[in-house]
């Protein structure tokens, strides 16, 4: 069982219009297809004050992508390029996070995901990154780009190669890096950090790119197969 954090956004469907837990099937179709069951977790205030319990639930985390996460977690001002701030999941998904690598339940960031999992350890982000047309020409499409990965590192053994093609849309980066990790993937051509995770944990892993749009998904299916190990459940 691999929680999924969902977005808070407006959004619409038949008559009504209003604020949603929102999560895109692309997520829980990428699990499923990996062999583990979702579970899509809303961005709650309890949650937020008792991770601990959500957390039992389950046996692995993804954190998704979605909005700009408030610059003031990360101790800097917003500048006006920072877009899309929800402090309700800023606060869920950070207090979620910080207890899953606390338990050293496996752990997988995509996107705004990875950018949590460094602020979460105390990390900073870059609000608008220098080279950012080549990770987002045109909201709403993916661009792609190429991801060099270090040899032996958890992002290359999940990846399953340590040069892969991606799918990607942010505009932000890595800044400062958070306490306990490691960068372990670079964008080829810009060198921006695609990949970060905790060696001295199990299974924490960030990556910048769009992994539950590739199909199959080979990170995703290792955060599946660490969930398994961790549950003690046989493949």
């Amino acid at each position: 069982m691999i929680g999924i954090s969902a977005a808070l956004e407006v959004a619409r469907w038949t008559v009504w219009e209003a604020e949603a837990n929102l999560s895109p099937r692309s997520y829980s179709a990428a699990l499923s297809g990996a062999g583990a069951q979702a579970l899509v977790l809303p961005a709650d205030d309890a949650i937020a004050r008792a991770p601990e319990q959500a957390l039992d639930l389950l046996d692995g985390l993804l954190v998704a992508g979605g909005g700009d996460i408030s610059p003031t977690l990360y101790g800097e001002p917003e500048r006006e390029e920072t877009t899309g701030v929800r402090p309700g999941r800023d606060s869920f998904e950070l207090a979620l996070t910080r207890a899953a690598l606390e338990r050293d339940l496996p752990i997988l960031g995509i996107c705004r995901g990875m950018e949590m999992l460094n602020v979460a350890r105390g990390g900073t982000l870059v609000q608008e990154i220098e080279t950012k047309e080549a990770h987002l020409r045109n909201p709403g499409e993916f661009t792609s780009h190429e991801v060099e990965l270090e040899p032996g590192s958890l992002a290359a053994r999940a990846a399953g190669v340590e040069r892969v093609a991606v799918r990607s849309h942010h505009h932000q980066g890595i800044g400062e890096l958070g306490d306990g990790l490691a960068i372990t993937g670079r964008s080829v051509g810009d060198g921006l950090a695609e990949a970060i995770e905790d060696p001295g944990l199990a299974f924490a892993l960030g990556v910048l790119w769009h992994a539950e749009e590739e199909s199959p998904s080979a990170v995703i299916e290792a955060l599946a197969e660490a969930a398994r190990r961790a549950a003690g459940v046989a493949a």
